[in-house]
């Protein structure tokens, strides 16, 4: 069973960063691409950054140079740095995994931005 934990949100000032680890049970080359997604009450879960198997990474054109997606292959974790954070990018953030096999999501972890 593949496990994803997800830590490093909390409440942090308008202007300020956070940055968010993804820890996985599995090696993370096993996955055919990995991201983070984020979801406010009563909307759809939303792609924030994602990268391919190969490296290729993607971002939501609202968080574009602002959020950074990287890895740590010796540690099988995934990073998300967040700077200059806004209000709007309050929600709670998930970890999710896709590989042959299925698709894998953390629990998520709350950040929220005070203006």
């Amino acid at each position: 069973q593949v496990q994803l934990v997800e830590s490093g949100g909390g409440l942090v000032q308008a202007g300020g960063s956070l940055r968010l680890s993804c820890a996985v049970s599995r090696n993370i080359f096993s996955f055919n691409y990995m991201g983070w997604y984020r979801q406010v009450p009563g909307k759809a879960r939303d792609l924030v950054a994602l990268f391919t198997k190969n490296g290729v990474t993607d971002y939501a054109v609202s968080v574009k140079g602002r959020f950074t997606i990287s890895r740590d292959t010796a540690k099988n974790t995934v990073y998300l740095q967040m700077n200059n954070l806004s209000p709007e990018d309050t929600a709670v953030y998930y970890c999710k995994a896709q590989a042959v096999q299925g698709i894998y999501w953390g629990q998520g972890t709350q950040v929220t931005v005070s203006s």
